[in-house]
């Protein structure tokens, strides 16, 4: 099946379009062959309202962790994953399995946590799953450096697109996440989500059947880069579009040796951007409260429900 996959025999699933032969295992930027890798299948609780649920009567929301990245995030809490690369290498037959075994746990959706460097392989298993009965919406959880072409070719595939929208600055994106144009990449890419899957649809529980949702990550010393991404999906997208503003951050990986992200967000920080969000109006949405141990929801990536 993957020797049929002509889209990895010369690379250009990701913007960074590295050319290389994966069927032959060459490494390009993600450092992956032809092998499916995913260090953690469980059921989480902590993704948005629309994702999870709320209360003890809702269900969760299947995520399957993907190893390996395209960006380079030096604040990325899941880093040994996505940087390390740890995981389990697992067939797309095994993958569909995953994906059958999540929808008998009764959750509310298969979630697809970096999914970018396996969208081939990832269409191939839900092609494997639907045959056999998966009917749960799939969700594409993306740090939003994606190629449009790649968006296009899972249309139909995906219901539901969870992608970032980090930075504005392309200075930023250089220097945080190793993406080079990542703002006008990532934009594009979000446009195509709308476009193949419109507003938000949601079942009579208030969970998420179709649509968009775009995350931001509030960093530290940075709200401008906040306000700007805020004001841009206010001018840009449809008024119905969903926006999760996140105030998560904690310092990890290398930021916590960078002065200028080796803290959390402050009160300060946070009140001006809930400030903002208010004064644009924007329609739906959330904005995360402001905690005080978000790195204990770091999930162990110990490969349960892997094999």
């Amino acid at each position: 099946m993957i020797e049929e996959m002509k889209e990895l025999e010369k690379c250009e699933i990701c913007p960074r379009k590295c050319k290389v032969n994966r069927l032959k295992e060459e490494k390009g930027f993600c450092k992956l062959g032809v092998e499916v890798k995913v260090a953690l299948v469980s059921s989480h609780d902590f993704e948005e309202p629309c994702i999870s649920g709320i209360g003890k009567d809702t269900k969760s929301s299947g995520t399957v962790f993907f190893s390996n990245c395209n960006l380079r995030c030096v604040f990325c809490q899941n880093h040994e994953i996505s940087a390390g690369g740890k995981g389990k290498v697992i067939t797309i037959e095994r993958l569909a399995e995953i994906f059958l075994e999540e929808q008998e746990r009764k959750v509310n959706n298969i979630n697809l946590v970096t999914p970018t460097m396996y969208a081939y392989q990832i269409i191939e298993a839900i092609k494997i799953a639907k045959a056999k009965g998966l009917h749960i919406p799939i969700i594409y959880n993306s740090n939003g450096y994606e190629n449009v072409e790649t968006i296009k070719a899972l249309n139909g595939y995906i219901d539901v697109y969870l992608p970032d929208l980090k930075y504005y600055a392309n200075e930023l994106a250089i220097k945080y996440s190793s993406a080079p144009n990542y703002f006008d990449i990532a934009t594009r890419a979000i446009k195509e989500m709308y476009a193949q899957v419109g507003g938000p649809q949601f079942d009579e529980n208030g969970i998420i059947q179709k649509g968009v949702i775009i995350r931001h990550l509030i960093l530290p010393n940075h709200v401008q880069n906040t306000k700007r991404i805020l004001k841009w999906i206010k001018e840009n997208m449809p008024e119905d579009i969903y926006v999760s503003v996140m105030a998560q951050y904690f310092p990890t990986y290398k930021a916590k040796n960078m002065d200028e992200l080796n803290r959390k967000i402050n009160i300060k920080e946070y009140r001006e951007v809930e400030n903002y969000l208010y004064a644009l109006d924007l329609k739906n949405g959330y904005m995360q409260d402001l905690g005080k141990h978000e790195e204990e929801y770091v999930p162990k990536f110990d490969f349960r429900g892997v094999e």
